[in-house]
């Protein structure tokens, strides 16, 4: 019996908490694991821009043949334009991209990649990180290695220990960065530390992959490339994440790209058919969809606009929601400070809460966390944050 020797593996950390949550009979329970956006009514809606975009990509579609392994050219080049804005006609010559199943398909074949070329090669990530990148990257065989990032005590980036850490690190280190919403913390570099990490990958050769999940979920679309940018500016080599779950909503289409900027043409080359040929051999060619939604949905400026519209509007209920919420606590704690709550960027902030006090909230409280004690401030909303705050509260000690 071929499969007879493989032994029933635990839940999925992440995917754990949402079965976990679906299977409480309780009316009352409250989501705050599953990484996914909630309107007002708590559901996570398709934007309207991306739903007109579709509608117009059905009326005109004629074919449902293959892609190619590269996938779609225009959504290729339409969104690595919104991340890297300007830039992106520059450095062209320099930029193989692909099209990929999901952020998490480029982050694999971003892996898959470096270790064809460096197989000895270490890749650098951040502590705490997301939990699915060190599967993601270490299962293709690659090292992985974590720097200091997040500091408990301020709840924001230990920012001194990780730029130490990076200055030590020899020439051609590989640094995973969160372009911005970083997963699981919620803090975020401000200006001035993009520009040392910045100096520090130029000086010292350093590679930076730079996973780019939730462009516009943080502050706008420009704000959140601007350390992005600043590295595509400056170092000569950079990998690049692409995921259109979260701003477009279309997290089922698994819709992604991974963009490598090249020393130069020539390699960008090279680059652009060990891509195509990795993708052939995992999957063999992506689904073309969601990709021809995005390219739509870009090229078209009413659309676009209609779009940017939302999604700013998704964004200042997130930011809405980190007010509500960090008021209804501090008003059970007035001892305690709140504030970085609303200091944090995007959906997640990490609250601190033990593995033990994370039991009782699920048990006793019906509130679902996962076991890093992340939480989705969308899961937050008027009906429930008094619940919320004095869930967490109760377990604060």
């Amino acid at each position: 019996m071929i499969f007879a020797n493989l032994d029933k593996l635990p839940p999925d950390p992440i995917l754990g908490v949402t079965a976990a949550f679906r299977a409480d009979p309780s009316p009352d329970k409250i989501d705050l694991g599953v990484g996914v956006y909630r309107d007002v009514d708590g559901n996570t809606p398709v934007p309207a821009g991306v739903s007109e975009a579709e509608r117009a990509l059905l009326a005109e579609q004629t074919t449902k043949t293959y892609v190619g392994p590269s996938g779609n050219p225009e959504f290729n080049e339409r969104i690595v334009e919104l991340a890297l804005g300007p830039l992106a006609a520059g450095l062209r010559a320099r930029t193989a991209t692909i099209q990929t199943v999901g952020g998490c398909g480029a982050l694999r074949i971003g892996a898959e990649l470096i270790h064809a070329s460096r197989p000895h090669a270490t890749v650098h990530v951040s502590d705490p990180t997301w939990a699915n990148h060190e599967p993601l990257l270490g299962t293709s065989g690659l090292k992985l290695e974590r720097y200091p990032y997040y500091d408990p005590a301020t709840r924001g980036v230990a920012f001194d220990r990780m730029i130490d850490h990076f200055r030590a690190l020899p020439s051609g280190s590989i640094v995973l960065l969160h372009a911005c919403c970083h997963n699981p913390t919620g803090a975020d570099l401000d200006a001035a530390q993009w520009k040392a990490v910045t100096d520090v990958c130029a000086d010292r050769g350093l590679v930076p992959f730079v996973d780019l999940a939730y462009q516009g979920f943080g502050d706008d679309l420009e704000s959140d490339v601007f350390g992005l940018r600043m590295l595509a500016a400056r170092v000569p080599q950079l990998l690049l994440a692409l995921s259109c779950s979260k701003n477009f909503g279309l997290y089922r289409e698994r819709t992604g790209a991974l963009a490598i900027i090249a020393e130069n043409g020539t390699v960008a080359a090279a680059v652009a058919t060990h891509q195509a040929r990795t993708a052939r051999r995992m999957y063999s060619m992506p689904p073309d969809h969601g990709a021809a939604i995005v390219a739509r949905l870009l090229g078209t400026a009413g659309l676009r606009h209609m779009w940017e519209a939302e999604l700013a509007t998704m964004v200042g209920r997130m930011k809405s929601l980190r007010a509500l919420l960090a008021s209804h606590l501090a008003a059970r704690r007035p001892d305690v400070d709140f504030s970085w709550v609303t200091r944090h960027r995007g959906m997640f902030s990490l609250t601190g809460i033990d593995a033990a006090a994370i039991g009782v909230l699920r048990s006793t409280h019906h509130v679902y966390v996962p076991p890093d004690g992340r939480i989705n401030l969308a899961g937050v909303s008027d009906s429930n944050v008094d619940r919320v705050a004095d869930s967490i509260v109760a377990v604060l000690g």
